[in-house]
C-alpha cells in the first residue's frame, strides 16, 4: 500500500479545503466593500484562483512533453466542474442563475468548447495528417479570453452596487491576505493530490488519457469544489456559478492557450468523444436554467441529474480503457 500517496492526497484535501474558504470569504468582503458584484469575483478572482492547479499541471505536462495528460486534464476537469461541482452545489443549496449568465456566460462556455473541437479536428475537417492545436490556436483562444475578461469587469461596472451577502465583512488588508493566502493553498493542494493520485495510478497500467480525464481532472478541480461547496453553504449562489462557469472559460481560453503556446499539443482521436461530453455538459447547464420548478435555479433534483450523467461518463470510461 503506497502510504506516502495517500498522506499527500488527504494533506491536499485539508489544505485545499481550508484555502477554499479563506478565498470565497476575501473575494466576497472585497466585493462588497469596493462595490464588485459576488458574480464577477466568481467568474474572474475566484475562477482564477481555482484553476491554478490547472495551469500548473498543463505548464508541468506541457515542458514535459505528456501531452494527452494535459488535453485529458482541460478536458476531464471542465466535464467534472460543470456536472460533479455543480450538481453537489445543488444538492447543498439550489442555485439561481442570473440572467446575463444564462444568455451570455454559459452561452460564451458552450462556443469555447467548440472552437477547441473545432482546433482539435484538423485531421476530420481538413483531412490532415494529423490533428493539433497549434501555437497560433493558443493565441486565438487568449484573444477571446482577453474579450471577455473586458466584457466581466465593463459588465460589472454597468451592473452598479454589488448585491447584499451573507459573507462577514473584514478589512481591507486581511481580506486581501485571505485571497492571497486562498490562492497559494488551492494552488500547493491541487499539487499534493495530483502528485499523490498520479503516484497511485503509476502502478495501475492507466494510459495518461484515463489519468487526465478522471484523477488529475479530479484532482485539480477539487479547489473548484470547495470553493463552490462553500458557497453554496453560505448561500453565495453567485460565486458558486461564476466560480464553475468562469473556471471553465479560463481552463479552455487560459490554460489550453498557455499549454499549446509553449509547445503545440496533438490530439488523440480518443479525445473527441471526452470533448463533445464537455460540450454536452455545457449544453446541459443551459438547459437546466429553464426546467426544474421555478427559471433560472437549479434545484436539488437537477442536481442529482448532474451527479447521475457523471457517475455514467465515469463507468463509460472506466469500460472503455
Amino acid at each position: 500500500m503506497p502510504y506516502f500517496e495517500l498522506i499527500l492526497v488527504a494533506g491536499g484535501f485539508i489544505v485545499l479545503i481550508k484555502g477554499a474558504g479563506w478565498l470565497v470569504d476575501g473575494a466576497s468582503s472585497i466585493a462588497r466593500r469596493f462595490g464588485i458584484s459576488q458574480l464577477i469575483v466568481g467568474l474572474t478572482v475566484v475562477s482564477f484562483g481555482t484553476s491554478s492547479p490547472e495551469l500548473f499541471v498543463n505548464i508541468l505536462s506541457a515542458i514535459r512533453g505528456n501531452t494527452d495528460l494535459a488535453l485529458g486534464n482541460i478536458i476531464g476537469s471542465n466535464i467534472s466542474n460543470t456536472l460533479l461541482i455543480i450538481g453537489i452545489a445543488a444538492l447543498i443549496y439550489p442555485l439561481r442563475i442570473k440572467r446575463a449568465t444564462v444568455w451570455r456566460e454559459i452561452p460564451l462556455g458552450v462556443l469555447a468548447g467548440l472552437v477547441v473541437f473545432v482546433m482539435a479536428n484538423d485531421k476530420i475537417l481538413e483531412g490532415a495528417g494529423s490533428s493539433i492545436i497549434t501555437r497560433i490556436d493558443g493565441l486565438v483562444l487568449l484573444s477571446i479570453f482577453v474579450i471577455f475578461l473586458y466584457y466581466a469587469f465593463i459588465a460589472n461596472k454597468a451592473s452598479g452596487a454589488s448585491e447584499e451577502s451573507p459573507a462577514k465583512q473584514r478589512k481591507p488588508m486581511l481580506a486581501i491576505g485571505m485571497v492571497v493566502a486562498g490562492f497559494i493553498s488551492l494552488a500547493l493542494g491541487g499539487k499534493l493530490i495530483v502528485d499523490g493520485a498520479i503516484g497511485l495510478a503509476a502502478g495501475w497500467d492507466i494510459s495518461e488519457r484515463m489519468i487526465g480525464l478522471t484523477i488529475v481532472a479530479i484532482g485539480t478541480s477539487l479547489p473548484e469544489l470547495a470553493a463552490s461547496a462553500v458557497a453554496a453553504f453560505k448561500k453565495n449562489a453567485d460565486i458558486a456559478i461564476g466560480n464553475v462557469v468562469g473556471s471553465n472559460l479560463f481552463n479552455l481560453l487560459f490554460v489550453l492557450a498557455a499549454t499549446s503556446t509553449i509547445r503545440p499539443l496533438p490530439v488523440s482521436p480518443e479525445l473527441n468523444s471526452d470533448m463533445l461530453i464537455m460540450i454536452f455538459a455545457a449544453l446541459l447547464l443551459f438547459t437546466a436554467a429553464f426546467t426544474g420548478t421555478r427559471k433560472h435555479l437549479i434545484d436539488r433534483k437537477e442536481g442529482a441529474v448532474f451527479l447521475g450523467i457523471y457517475a455514467l461518463y465515469i463507468t463509460y470510461l472506466i469500460i472503455s480503457r
